[in-house]
């Protein structure tokens, strides 16, 4: 996979092995465990195997994946934001989880547009879904800025708490891809 996504502030790229130390940071966000999981990621090796698992992984299989956010003007790593392939979901999902510093800027819903139409216009996704914790109250109000609507609740395979579900068919946004 070797598309760029280009906003007006970000530059969303493939995530490569050399971004583990990036990685490790932002999987041991204590925001990021208690919204979405703790990977068990702790050390340099182990931030690899997730990205050779993950994301790279789901470059090979499904044409997409998370990507890395960084801003344009100088490449400072924000978070991540793509699209993921989930067991118990029908459609791909969009997904993003930014650094602390990064949060409250808006960055998480201009990537999110990005993919969006990306996923639109280049993937042919007309539908996508999002799985949120139903207390993570910034993060529905993204998905609601995105055009996500709530379609109620699922608990995914090997899992035990519900989490909200939300649809959208919006392209989201305009993006520019690098070739």
């Amino acid at each position: 996979m070797s598309y760029t996504l280009l906003t007006q502030r970000l530059r969303l790229r493939p995530l490569e092995e050399t971004d583990a130390a990036f990685i490790l940071e932002l999987l041991n966000d204590p925001d990021f465990i208690r919204q979405i999981a703790d990977r068990g990621v702790r050390d340099l090796d182990s931030a690899r195997e997730y990205l050779r698992k993950g994301p790279l992984a789901s470059y090979a299989q499904h044409r997409h994946g998370l990507l890395m956010v960084e801003t344009r003007a100088d490449a400072d790593p924000l978070g991540m934001c793509g699209l993921v392939r989930r067991p118990g979901l029908d459609h791909p999902d969009l997904g993003y989880a930014l650094l602390p510093v990064a949060r409250g800027c808006g960055f998480a819903s201009e990537a999110g547009a990005a993919v969006l139409a990306h996923a639109r216009e280049v993937l042919g996704h007309e539908r996508v879904l999002a799985i949120v914790n139903p207390d993570n109250l910034r993060s529905i109000s993204v998905l609601e800025r995105l055009g996500f609507a709530a379609e109620g609740t699922i608990t995914l395979p090997h899992d035990t708490k519900p989490l909200g579900l939300y649809a959208t068919g919006h392209d989201g946004g305009s993006y520019t891809p690098l070739r």
